[in-house]
């Protein structure tokens, strides 16, 4: 796995190979990565935005988002491995003024240090409805108009307090576009 474009273009980041089940850790392909940041350039949400990545695992969509002109972003990770991982690439990139490493559960946690996040990654474990509680546990941080970029095995419904944009299907992976309201 490597950054697909930017200033970190090309360089390989920490990774558990084509996944680790135990840890839940699925990392985002390349094809898919490039897909989805390619709808992102073109909503114009990457330069200077303040990224949130739930259920981070390597890190790899907002170390991407970093490389592409986002100005922050906060990885919430609960697991060791995928948090040994992060921290491992916030070192590798030299990204340490701009990353901040959460070790908490992301449907849990409930006090923010950013005030708001515009651009919200969020690839929880399949099938597990823990998106629908990441979602509500994160909303007061939603900056106005934040998008929401969720993956999950299936298509997925905007819930309260989000309005839906796109929906796109890679595969076995379904990516889901939301707006905060």
């Amino acid at each position: 796995m490597r950054i697909i474009a930017g200033r970190w273009r090309g360089i390989p980041l920490a990774t558990v190979g084509k996944g680790d089940p135990g840890a839940h850790l699925r990392p985002t392909p390349d094809r898919v990565r490039e897909s989805l940041f390619s709808m992102l350039t073109h909503r114009d949400v990457l330069d200077g935005a303040n990224v949130l990545d739930l259920f981070a695992g390597t890190g790899a969509l907002g170390f991407e988002a970093l490389s592409r002109g986002a100005a922050h972003a906060t990885f919430v990770e609960n697991g060791r491995v995928g948090q040994k991982l992060i921290a491992d690439n916030i070192k590798k990139l030299d990204a340490g003024d701009q990353a901040k490493l959460m070790r908490t559960d992301a449907t849990k946690f409930s006090t923010w240090d950013n005030p708001t996040f515009d651009l919200i990654f969020l690839d929880p474990p399949y099938g597990k409805g823990m998106g629908q509680k990441a979602l509500a546990a994160i909303r007061p941080a939603c900056a106005e108009n934040a998008l929401i970029v969720w993956e999950e095995n299936a298509p997925m419904a905007a819930p309260e307090g989000y309005t839906m944009l796109d929906q796109r299907r890679f595969g076995g992976t379904h990516v889901t576009l939301l707006e905060a309201e």
